[in-house]
């Protein structure tokens, strides 16, 4: 293929790719999930000055516990610094009440997304097409196999549906897929690994901005030590090198974010995610009283211990990496053991492994809540390109038992991205739908608290509510928030009393044991009134908050002797 060929190809998986996320971002007017809103409400508060902090207190286990929450905590800040640059554009939009509307904001957020996701598409273009070069394929055949891996990606749900909702996920697998490739080249051809090599430089500014993204970024680092480390043929001076320079360039980029963390938190690394390999119920991220240990981890027993990891395993390949991909997502899954043969996939394919196994295994409950979900594009990645790969192999193999004088390997190509449309086609419309409910739902509840007198804001003044979805209440209703812990009625009395709330908004669903625990008579239940929202004119937003229930937090006078 010539250098114009490429580009030219390059630049058709990066439309496509871009169109389609632009198309299905068109139709998301609310981030879904939490952790979406987190980090455009960040990048929003930092573009209008505030600095990096959110208005959602959603875990209590790093102090300081203070409003403005510093941001950051547990994730990392990478994806909102990324949305902060087109937001700066909308520096005050009327629409958000003398800031910047969750929706303009999320739109901005929206388009580094795409343009992330159309960048992905590219990636896997390039490697599918270092597989067919590693396969020597004939050159029909590997352009086919490249470009369609690279629309595939384009058209992929799972990775489609990560450019509405901005967060990590996506950034994070532009960086990991990129560092693979810059990986299998230096492996291929390491020089004499001098200090001046960009590749090893670009490399480790890769692993740098990984781990600004996701903790996962420490298995990428491991996974080039141990390759790099094992290279044949060479002597140690150089594997030091390629392992030394690497490591040094990651650190600076890392190191100024880590000393932030020391400043603001107390530890220059992410403790309370090491925690969460402690939890028992997924709940226990809003824990307040009852916080992870490890008696209480090694309380519920064996048995209860090793269902957590089988549930894990279970999400993590069912819900994750099958379900929505299919049917490509499942020819993936059962050629993958073929496509480890491909060095150009290894890299990637020791990535992959490394993410699954400690996210199953080592937090088999967090996993559940999201954790594989958001590190999973550069498997996604790998699935289609062994997918793609197996369909062009199976294909040529046909062709030869046949007797048939045309290649037929377009056919492959062509049943990837077909599938992967159709699947597309068919379930993002039902995302929009649920981010445009929920777009509603806080709407409603906002005008209707409003109705009632609570205070809503962000200023000194303002007492936070305590809510089943902090994230969401935060950003859609711009007030203070706080997480409601799956506790006893006693345990968030104690919550109110620390931060001053004295209100409790469920916004339309069961969240653990609430608000069922209110009818056991638990100790201090009688602390939570209910109090009737207003019903709104509109049939349609009676219906959005139809769930809701809104709780008074006072306790009443406890009588005393004479």
């Amino acid at each position: 293929m010539t250098r114009r060929e490429a580009w030219a190809t390059a630049l058709i998986v990066f439309a496509v790719a871009l169109l389609v996320r632009a198309a299905a971002s068109a139709a998301t007017v609310f981030p879904r999930p939490e952790d979406s809103a987190y980090y455009v409400g960040v990048a929003r508060n930092l573009v209008e000055g505030r600095g990096l902090v959110s208005d959602a207190l959603w875990s209590y286990a790093t102090p300081p516990l203070v409003f403005p929450r510093p941001a950051f905590e547990v994730w990392l800040p990478l994806p909102s610094l990324l949305a902060a640059l087109p937001m700066l554009l909308l520096r005050g939009d009327p629409g958000g009440a003398g800031g910047i509307s969750l929706e303009a904001a999320l739109r901005a957020a929206q388009l580094t997304s795409c343009l992330l996701g159309a960048l992905l598409a590219v990636l896997a273009w390039r490697l599918a097409a270092d597989v067919a070069a590693e396969r020597h394929l004939p050159r029909g055949r590997a352009r086919t196999l490249a470009l369609g891996a690279g629309l595939t990606t384009a058209v992929y749900l799972p990775l489609v549906l990560h450019a509405t909702a901005p967060d990590s996920t996506t950034l994070f697998g532009v960086l990991a897929v990129g560092g693979c490739l810059l990986a299998t080249r230096i492996l291929r051809n390491p020089g004499n690994a001098s200090v001046r090599d960009p590749r090893l430089l670009g490399l480790g500014l890769l692993l740098g901005a990984a781990a600004l993204t996701r903790n996962e970024a420490l298995w990428m680092a491991l996974v080039w030590a141990w390759l790099a480390w094992r290279l044949p043929n060479t002597h140690r001076a150089l594997r030091v090198r390629l392992v030394g320079i690497v490591a040094i360039v990651s650190l600076v980029v890392f190191v100024p974010w880590a000393a932030r963390d020391w400043l603001v938190f107390g530890n220059p690394l992410p403790g309370q995610a090491l925690a969460n390999a402690l939890s028992v119920t997924g709940y226990d991220i809003f824990a307040w009283q009852d916080p992870p240990t490890l008696g209480r981890y090694l309380a519920v027993g064996p048995q209860r211990l090793l269902q957590m990891r089988v549930d894990g395993i279970g999400h993590n390949v069912l819900t994750v990496l099958l379900a929505l991909g299919l049917p490509l997502s499942a020819v993936g899954l059962i050629a993958l053991p073929w496509g480890a043969r491909d060095r150009a996939l290894r890299p990637l394919l020791l990535l992959a492994a490394a993410t699954f196994a400690v996210t199953s295994l080592l937090f088999p409950v967090a996993t559940t809540w999201g954790t594989f979900l958001h590190a999973a594009a550069p498997v996604h990645v790998l699935l289609i390109v062994v997918a793609t790969g197996a369909l062009d192999s199976a294909l040529a193999r046909l062709a030869v038992r046949a007797g048939w004088t045309r290649q037929v390997a377009w056919l492959g190509a062509v049943a990837a991205v077909g599938g992967s449309v159709f699947f597309a086609a068919a379930l993002l419309p039902s995302a929009g739908r649920q981010a445009t409910d929920t777009a509603r739902n806080y709407a409603v509840l906002g005008r209707q608290l409003s109705a009632l007198g609570i205070p809503l804001g962000t200023g000194d003044n303002v007492a936070p509510i305590i809510t089943d979805f902090p994230i969401w209440a935060a950003e859609a209703l711009r007030t203070r928030a706080l997480a409601l812990p799956d506790e006893t009625p006693e345990a968030v009395v104690s919550l109110a009393q620390r931060f001053g709330a004295r209100w409790l908004l469920l916004s339309g669903q069961e969240r653990g044991s609430w608000p069922q625990v209110l009818a056991t008579g638990a100790p201090k239940a009688s602390c939570f009134t209910l109090v009737p929202l207003p019903q709104p004119a509109d049939p349609a937003d009676a219906a959005a908050i139809a769930g809701a229930r809104l709780y008074k937090i006072a306790c009443p006078a406890t009588a005393t002797t004479p």
